[in-house]
């Protein structure tokens, strides 16, 4: 099957957790667009999954192995990348770490991968791609959550990483706007992924996907941002679960 052409065609996009969840079903959407993908997610069979649907709607994909929770990980990310994506028009960052318990029992080793994951990795992976990104006049896309807002009991180490991400996006913005690239937060409520049933399970609760959001939903609302005309751009999209549990 020939590439399908789309409004993305001859585009690249770089998808971090792009083998499960929202990273896949943003990846895809791009893919049914035409844009070639370079997806980027610690199990590799995972990613070639979603790598192989790519390749079926006839878009070129790599699949990059990658563990995002240690600088080493972060620094070969960077080098494979400088090496292997000649150009980059979308820049998703949807990979996270959580982890949940009151502050008294914290631990500060898991707050430390936490802060590698959900903070570093996409602050020095927007700065090490930036060149590419304006070069194009491309987009950012920061998965957050409703903790990117709004801390709760129970959560501080996981919702202070997601005000952090909230404020890098914020300066980033005001920083690139000014070279035609445009960013996006996206502040998700409960979404049908694997995070969120290890959640249910950690709080004891029966997990239900078909009551949350989906990923497919989360994509489709990227989707129209990335598509908007360039006399405007979307900063913030707050998505919320219809059925409220």
């Amino acid at each position: 099957m020939g590439p399908q052409a789309g409004l993305f065609e001859g585009r690249m996009a770089v998808v971090t957790g792009g083998g499960t969840g929202i990273g896949a079903a943003v990846a895809l959407a791009l893919a049914r667009e035409g844009a070639g993908l370079h997806l980027i997610g610690r199990r590799l069979q995972l990613l070639e999954s979603v790598a192989s649907k790519a390749r079926e709607i006839g878009v070129p994909v790599k699949c990059h192995c990658a563990d995002l929770s240690v600088a080493s990980g972060q620094v070969e990310l960077m080098r494979r990348l400088e090496h292997d994506l000649p150009q980059l028009d979308f820049l998703v960052q949807s990979a996270a770490a959580h982890s949940m318990g009151p502050i008294e029992e914290g631990n500060p080793a898991e707050f430390d991968a936490l802060y590698h994951t959900n903070v570093r990795a996409p602050y020095v992976l927007a700065q090490a791609l930036l060149p590419k990104l304006k070069d194009r006049q491309g987009q950012i896309v920061f998965i957050n959550s409703s903790s990117g807002m709004v801390a709760k009991p129970m959560s501080a180490q996981y919702d202070a990483t997601k005000h952090a991400l909230k404020a890098i996006a914020d300066s980033l913005r005001s920083e690139v706007n000014p070279h035609g690239v445009r960013v996006l937060s996206v502040y998700l409520g409960r979404t049908a992924t694997e995070m969120q049933a290890q959640i249910h399970r950690k709080e004891g609760k029966l997990y239900r996907p078909e009551l949350l959001l989906q990923p497919a939903d989360v994509a489709s609302v990227i989707m129209n941002a990335l598509l908007l005309p360039r006399t405007a751009e979307i900063t913030d999209v707050h998505i919320r679960p219809m059925i409220k549990t």
